[in-house]
């Protein structure tokens, strides 16, 4: 019983984690750049821990007779998004060295566990996935099996974000090119300025 729930939990969280977001491409430029790693993906997993912990205990519900507090996050979000966007259109307009060039240290601990924590926390679409949607999901189940289900939806987490922080260096040869850097960039600013517009048109539900 406890196995079923958390195998649930699991591939539930995976299937919300996984999808491509804001967070996850940071957390995949970081890897490439190979800047603070570790504490990018310890960062990123615990915050989804904390979320998904606090749905399953049911805070969501506090969530939900808070919409201003998910506009605020919404239009916080939005302008966060549009910066990095812009500054991602920004490097890709003028190039970047190779990655051979790149050292680790360039940027400091306190300005990625800064931007991580901008990706992870100003994002209303994390609070109502993994907070939200897991802690309904959660209320299928009861007593331990409840937790059996989150402790699934937790690994899925870290699973994902070790599997992207350091599977990522798969791709170095392909990264030690210029030109391969300003593609990305141009990639993530286009990606990020959509969900800026997104976040900003579609109503938070």
């Amino acid at each position: 019983m406890y196995l079923a729930a958390a195998t649930t939990g699991f591939f539930s969280g995976a299937g919300l984690i996984i999808a491509i977001g804001a967070q996850n491409a940071f957390v995949l430029r970081q890897s490439l750049e190979r800047r603070h790693v570790g504490l990018v993906i310890s960062v990123c997993a615990l915050g989804d821990i904390l979320f998904i912990v606090c749905g399953v205990a049911g805070i969501e519900a506090l969530v939900r007779t808070w919409p201003g507090l998910l506009q605020l996050l919404r239009f916080g979000g939005a302008a966060f998004l549009a910066v990095y966007g812009l500054m991602a259109a920004w490097r890709a307009w003028r190039g970047q060295a190779a990655l051979t060039q790149t050292a680790a240290g360039a940027v400091s601990r306190r300005r990625v566990v800064l931007a991580c924590l901008a990706f992870t926390f100003l994002n209303p679409h994390v609070y109502l996935d993994t907070m939200v949607l897991l802690g309904s999901l959660s209320t299928q189940y009861g007593g331990l099996t409840r937790w059996a289900f989150a402790a699934g939806a937790c690994l899925a987490s870290v699973t994902w974000f070790l599997s992207l922080g350091y599977g990522a260096r798969l791709l170095l040869p392909v990264f030690r090119r210029p030109a391969a850097w300003r593609v990305l960039d141009a990639l993530v600013a286009a990606f990020m300025l959509v969900l800026c517009v997104l976040m900003l048109s579609r109503p938070l539900h």
